[in-house]
């Protein structure tokens, strides 16, 4: 044998591009052996099969992970015809299933049905379980969003993102589809029939196979309502002069919501407001404000071409939001001259300091900056990020110090104040999720929460009680006045800039508000988060601030930042 190697050996260095070409032989060889030994087989991938008698198939893959085999095209073409899912987003077609089969077999049909009725007691504070009706792939009972999750679906989460965008109604099916609109049109169907468990939570059912577990919600915003992608504004008296107020309109006998605000986004306008057989479209102004809303039912006449909608009246209008936008309030720059005083924005961290930064730039035209810098926000458009905070470019500043020696640096302060256990909650997610993002399950569970509420409770205190103590000139902000009130605040806080605030442009800003760093309802905790011990200590440092900014002739903290 050594004889032998000692032979390859002298060959090999005498040719050695023979030897290089069969290593390179060999590595070619092994690597095709290993993939074929990773990516062999069928792939495994969660959902159920729609078909008769099937309990578990291969269904649809969850796209949130994308798995990929060598037999993926195989296992496809053995798939039942289905519309496509990119992902748990995404919005379902007409044609998104040829025909659903009957249900087949899928056990203790009774007892999931029980537990759907426990399920449905515990939402009653946000919502109302109504029932099961049927459903149609052609027509759906529910028209407005969608979204599928084949892994974690839950009542909740369903729930929760209709409610965000202001639909009345919210239906799950086939323990894996929500569905919101404003109007339930189908009939009913036997509770036994919505029998499939929801795919997050196996304790309620999610509706069946073309049958929706359909809930009220009672706390769904009106004034964020939607109809398809144009947002319900409400029902508000005709304008005084409605051809100066609302410049373009156009009579349609056939009216219906889609067709008004179709027209409207053509001509490129970012309201839609209904008239019976009118269709008016132009900007909130002065001489129409939104801000006056009337009660709907003034408004309830049916709409000529869709008996299910309401269009309004000659004296009083539907308004709806198109995708259009306003870019009345969307230019920013620099300030011209240097700034003579240094004006803080003031907040403990996740009470919505970059909300206001947003809503400030907007309304004035001109950047803010910040203490710090913030990639993720410069890339954003927050131009200022980048500049030194003493440049004297920016309209205010953004800080979250609490000490003396910082606080006295500012001339000036907007100290914005958000419910604790809001900001607290938000920060967390910020810390462990990003600025959009979310802390994970296990960081709630575990010992990170607990640590991090003792750790920044007592600041939110502090923070307060440090710029009402040590600043020079301080405008305290709530936080929910400002999402309550938004004209009133921003023009307040415009002011103390020492800005002269048009009130177009402040109109166009409250149709602007959200901005890009708005989280997601989608994952809010289906559980509370803070212990007795932790409201117990929570609400004393409330008590504290609430007499603090009383002792100094403001108004105290709003009603609901504890139980009283």
């Amino acid at each position: 044998m050594a004889k032998l190697l000692v032979k390859l050996q002298r060959y090999f260095r005498r040719k050695p591009v023979r030897f290089f070409t069969l290593l390179a032989l060999y590595l070619a060889a092994g690597s095709l052996v290993f993939l074929h030994s990773g990516f062999a087989g069928e792939p495994t991938v969660p959902g159920s099969q729609r078909g008769p008698g099937a309990s578990e198939g291969p269904g649809l893959p969850y796209l949130g992970v994308m798995q990929l085999s060598r037999g993926f095209k195989a296992a496809a073409a053995t798939m039942p015809e289905v519309g496509r899912r990119h992902g748990p987003w995404f919005k379902s077609t007409s044609k998104e299933l040829a025909e659903r089969g009957k249900a087949g077999d899928y056990g203790s049909t009774r007892s999931r049905a029980l537990r759907g009725r426990s399920g449905h007691e515990k939402e009653e504070d946000r919502a109302r379980y109504i029932g099961c009706y049927v459903d149609n792939t052609r027509r759906r009972t529910l028209r407005g969003v969608s979204f599928f999750d084949y892994k974690k679906m839950t009542v909740f989460r369903c729930q929760d993102n209709c409610a965000e965008r202001g639909y009345l109604y919210a239906g799950l099916e086939f323990g894996a589809e929500c569905y919101c609109g404003h109007k339930v049109q189908a009939s009913n169907a036997s509770e036994s029939e919505c029998n499939m468990e929801c795919k997050g939570e196996r304790s309620n059912t999610c509706g069946g196979v073309n049958r929706l577990s359909i809930y009220r919600l009672e706390l769904a915003q009106e004034s964020a309502r939607r109809y398809g992608s144009a947002i319900f504004r409400g029902c508000f008296r005709r304008p005084d002069n409605i051809s100066i107020a609302l410049p373009v309109s156009q009579l349609m006998l056939n009216m219906s919501v889609d067709k008004c605000v179709d027209f409207c986004t053509e001509k490129e306008y970012p309201l839609s407001a209904l008239a019976g057989t009118a269709c008016h479209c132009g900007f909130p102004t002065t001489l129409f404000t939104l801000h006056e809303r009337e009660d709907e039912q003034l408004c309830a006449q049916k709409c000529a071409a869709e008996e299910f909608e309401s269009c309004g009246t000659a004296e009083y209008l539907l308004v709806y939001q198109t995708q259009v936008q306003d870019n009345r309030c969307m230019d920013r720059r620099f300030l011209p001259t240097r700034a003579k005083q240094l004006v803080a924005l003031a907040s403990f961290p996740g009470a919505g300091n970059t909300w206001a930064r947003h809503l400030i730039e907007l309304a004035t035209g001109f950047y803010t900056g910040s203490y710090y810098f913030d990639g993720s926000l410069y890339n954003k458009g927050f131009k200022g990020e980048r500049d030194h905070w003493r440049s004297g470019r920016t309209i205010c500043i953004k800080t979250h110090e609490s000490g003396q020696k910082e606080i006295e640096s500012f001339d000036s302060a907007i100290l914005l104040i958000r419910n604790p256990y809001k900001a607290l909650m938000a920060e967390f997610n910020r810390k462990y999720g990003g600025h959009i993002g979310f802390a994970a399950h296990a960081h709630w569970k575990g010992k990170e929460w607990p640590e991090f509420v003792a750790n920044y409770a007592p600041w939110w205190a502090t923070h307060t009680l440090d710029w009402l103590r040590y600043g020079k000139k301080v405008l305290v902000v709530h936080f929910e006045d400002l999402k309550r009130d938004l004209f009133v605040q921003l023009q307040r806080m415009v002011g103390l800039l020492g800005i002269a605030a048009c009130e177009d442009r402040l109109l166009c800003v409250e149709g602007q508000k959200d901005g890009n760093f708005k989280r997601s309802g989608l994952r809010k905790l289906e559980y509370d988060p803070y212990t007795p011990e932790m409201r117990k200590m929570i609400s004393g440092y409330i008590r504290t601030v609430d007499t603090a900014l009383k002792l100094r002739n403001l108004s105290g903290v709003p009603d609901d930042y504890y139980p009283r």
